[in-house]
């Protein structure tokens, strides 16, 4: 089964993508995690998930986690595109 790549919101954690790993009630797993912390190109979370971030310096998007990341307090779970899971798997820290 091909693993999903997900945005996820929370309460406390802010903006999270990565490979969905499990997810249960307010409580998502996440592997190949990455921070979004901010981007152009997209309106919404909804946009971000259908088409990615500009790739202009202004977006930032951290390396990813070294393993799986626990997110607790979680508002909304989107599924990314192909295209946009291409676009916002990638590092963009200047």
């Amino acid at each position: 089964m091909e693993k999903k790549i997900v945005i996820v919101r929370t309460y406390s954690a802010g903006v999270n993508v990565g490979e969905l790993v499990s997810r249960s009630g307010t409580e998502v797993t996440l592997v190949r995690s990455h921070k979004i912390w901010r981007w152009r190109g997209a309106n919404t979370l909804h946009e971000l998930a259908i088409r990615g971030a500009s790739t202009t310096e202004y977006t930032r998007i951290s390396e990813p986690s070294p393993g799986e990341v626990t997110l607790t307090g979680v508002i909304e779970v989107l599924e990314c595109s192909p295209a946009a899971a291409e676009n916002l798997m990638r590092p963009r820290w200047l």
